[in-house]
């Protein structure tokens, strides 16, 4: 792998941290504000699962010989506020949270997809991959139980 491979790689995967960053305090942020237990309990899974997602991208980073970021994107900080003064406002409603959560499913997917087309090197896209499926598997569960509730 060349040095400028390396660069690539722990841009794109530091790009994927914050990602998985912005989701996982969208999901601990609409877990507060739903009130039915299975949404709280599908949110917290989420967010644990972005945590999970963060810790393996960062090894990978680390493994690249970069260093992870610290922090989410702007656009997600900017979301989350959105998502939390938008739920104050609906006072809690769950339907708001849930639109909020697809927005930000939509967005990671894109992230993934885009990520996913770059030239990577073999022994990262087992877990793009697989991280790809999970953030398309949420998509389409917020997408259903959106569906349910309308």
């Amino acid at each position: 792998m060349g040095e400028g491979a390396g660069r690539d790689v722990v841009a794109t995967l530091n790009d994927l941290i914050e990602t998985c960053k912005d989701g996982q305090a969208g999901y601990r942020k609409a877990a507060d504000f739903v009130n039915d237990p299975d949404m709280q309990t599908l949110f917290d899974s989420y967010s644990l699962q972005r945590t999970q997602f963060i810790n393996d991208l960062q090894a990978a980073v680390r493994y690249f010989g970069g260093t992870p970021v610290l922090h989410g994107t702007v656009e997600g900080t900017l979301h989350r506020g959105w998502m939390v003064l938008r739920s104050k406002i609906n006072n809690g409603d769950e339907e708001a949270i849930l639109a909020e959560c697809e927005l930000g499913e939509k967005a990671a997917l894109h992230n993934y997809e885009e990520a996913l087309q770059e030239k990577l090197p073999a022994e990262i896209l087992p877990l793009m991959e697989y991280q790809y499926w999970q953030v398309r598997e949420a998509h389409e569960r917020i997408l259903a139980l959106d569906a349910a509730r309308g």
